[in-house]
């Protein structure tokens, strides 16, 4: 087959969910709705996170992180995808595919990180309630954040130059609509096996990993509330973790979703459509999540928004 080299000349194209033009236009007030949401929603929350000195803890700092992750997830696929149905253009350059490869794993690796970062807190506040605030101090909580950003830019950079060292075919039609690894790998002329390997691999260190971390630490909270004298005392300690189960729940839940679907049908819409629940649905549902679970996020937004 002929190919492309990695000159930055060639072109992808992104098919998106559909290609029938009367649904065009439903799909882009449908996407330009959801993305307003998510950025709205998450904005709020940072906003009323930072306005109330009571909500200046370790949870709350990891949870304003995570919103401003999410409105960086979107904000890397969604906006393109719109950009793309309003000039019925389907093209996306080498450079600008290659870069929302790097982004969307530096993103989507944080959010993962953000996740563990939160479980190890609820863990800390549960199990070790008198050395919390020593335990859980800035410094910690900071160095936290920038191990986070760091694995999650040295994990999509890695990714990205394996990308480079490829050539692709002349077909290089992507069934998503923005640039997944997987489906770009797919495309490529050269042998990816070394990719795939690497792909697979920190995969599993990121996202196996780091969901067993979030699994140990749930269960010693379990073991911990077992110890409780009464159900009372369980529940009022445990109620601060059902709004961050939902969302670890909901992220790798979709995640694991979209890769089920993408090995186990052949039917590339489906994919795509199973891409959008991990890209877009989740990163708007995060916000409700958290504000209509917690009280004290319900009670400072409902004062955010009235002196707005």
């Amino acid at each position: 087959m002929e190919s492309e080299n990695q000159t930055g000349l060639a072109e992808f194209l992104l098919l998106g969910l559909s290609e029938n033009p009367e649904l065009q236009p439903l799909l882009f007030g449908m996407f330009l709705t959801l993305y307003l949401i998510t950025v709205a929603g998450n904005l709020l929350i940072i906003l009323a996170i930072s306005s109330d000195s009571h909500l200046h803890t370790p949870m709350y700092f990891f949870l304003s992180n995570l919103s401003f992750s999410d409105i960086c997830f979107s904000t890397t696929t969604v906006p393109k995808m719109l950009v793309n149905i309003q000039t019925q253009s389907k093209s996306i350059s080498y450079t600008g595919c290659l870069t929302q490869i790097c982004f969307v794993l530096v993103f989507a690796s944080l959010e993962n990180c953000l996740l563990a970062a939160m479980a190890y807190d609820r863990y800390v506040a549960i199990c070790h309630p008198l050395r919390c605030t020593i335990i859980m101090n800035p410094h910690l909580c900071g160095l936290l954040i920038l191990l986070s950003l760091l694995i999650s830019i040295m994990s999509a950079l890695l990714h990205s130059l394996m990308v480079l060292r490829l050539s692709f075919c002349i077909d290089l039609e992507i069934p998503q609509f923005f640039c997944e690894l997987p489906q770009v790998l797919k495309l490529a002329c050269s042998d990816t096996l070394f990719n795939n390997v690497l792909l697979y691999f920190m995969t599993s260190i990121l996202g196996g990993g780091l969901f067993l971390g979030i699994f140990f630490s749930y269960m010693q909270i379990v073991f911990s509330l077992m110890k409780m004298p009464s159900i009372g005392r369980m529940y009022k300690a445990f109620s601060p973790c059902g709004s961050h189960l939902s969302v670890v729940s909901l992220f790798y839940g979709t995640g694991f979703g979209a890769y089920l679907s993408s090995a186990a049908t052949l039917s590339s819409r489906k994919s795509a459509t199973a891409s959008v629940m991990y890209t877009v649905v989740t990163p708007m549902l995060n916000p409700f999540i958290y504000s209509l679970r917690n009280k004290d996020i319900m009670g400072t937004l409902t004062k955010l928004i009235s002196r707005i």
